[in-house]
């Protein structure tokens, strides 16, 4: 059998992006998703034979044990990716603390569940793996009004870096990928909603914010995190590869 991996959140955006490259590896992707609709690219993929979708919250650990078994059914699971997040703004002086705590629950949570389902089946088979968990540039570079989603990603760094020292030994890798501003469904659906001349000052302002002069493709993005789930990266563990241009290098105020 060949290699099978599970994808969270792979419907849209950098989530697609990374089971197209592993379809391309040839690996079988058990993809997760919220809703069917999402997934609805699958269906007549050149590789739909490789592709399983499971519907459920990636936080439910139901679904994330039925992804896992069956990607053990569809080759031998080495790969997983916990990409599920939901951004939504709020700040502390003006929202509920439950609805903080909640909406930092919600990008917590999938990744803590995707990582305890999958080093216990890589315990459990004595098999070599690695997880790759999505943060986000704001993990370590806030945005005013974004405390959940900056909370959450800095504590999916953090638990990157705990699960890296506690199972390496065993034969477990845990990375992270740092995105910055990425070309996906969402932020094209942002442009839209501005008008040309809106949206043509917004890619202006988002190239200066990027040293390479534009946003991410979520390809460029899979790339790396389909190398770090690769042989090649054997020795890569828990780290926070930033995928973003040089944004966090630049270091520059998005509000300024």
């Amino acid at each position: 059998m060949g290699r099978s991996y599970v994808v969270t959140g792979g419907g849209r955006g950098i989530g697609r992006a990374v089971v197209e490259r592993l379809l391309g590896d040839g690996g079988a992707v058990i993809v997760v998703e919220l809703e069917q609709a999402a997934l609805a690219w699958a269906d007549g993929h050149p590789a739909s034979d490789r592709i399983t979708p499971v519907i459920g919250d990636a936080a439910d650990e139901d679904v994330m044990d039925r992804a896992a078994d069956l990607a053990q059914a569809a080759g031998e699971l080495t790969g997983w990716v916990n990409n599920a997040a939901l951004f939504r703004d709020a700040s502390l002086h003006s929202s509920p603390t439950r609805h903080v705590l909640d909406l930092i629950a919600v990008n917590l949570n999938p990744a803590v569940t995707g990582c305890a389902v999958a080093i216990r089946r890589f315990l459990d088979a004595g098999t070599a793996g690695a997880i790759v968990n999505v943060t986000s540039h704001q993990a370590r570079m806030a945005v005013p009004g974004c405390a959940p989603y900056v909370t959450a990603k800095a504590a999916i760094e953090g638990l990157t870096r705990a699960l890296a020292v506690e199972y390496g030994r065993h034969g477990v890798r845990v990375n992270a990928v740092a995105p910055g501003s990425v070309d996906t469904e969402r932020y094209r659906e942002f442009l839209r909603r501005q008008g040309p001349a809106e949206a043509a000052r917004v890619e202006r302002e988002m190239g200066r914010l990027h040293p390479l002069g534009r946003v991410a493709r979520p390809d460029e993005v899979a790339a790396v995190i389909a190398r770090l789930l690769s042989d090649e990266m054997s020795f890569v563990n828990g780290a926070t590869v930033p995928v973003d241009g040089g944004r966090s290098v630049l270091a520059q105020d998005p509000e300024a």
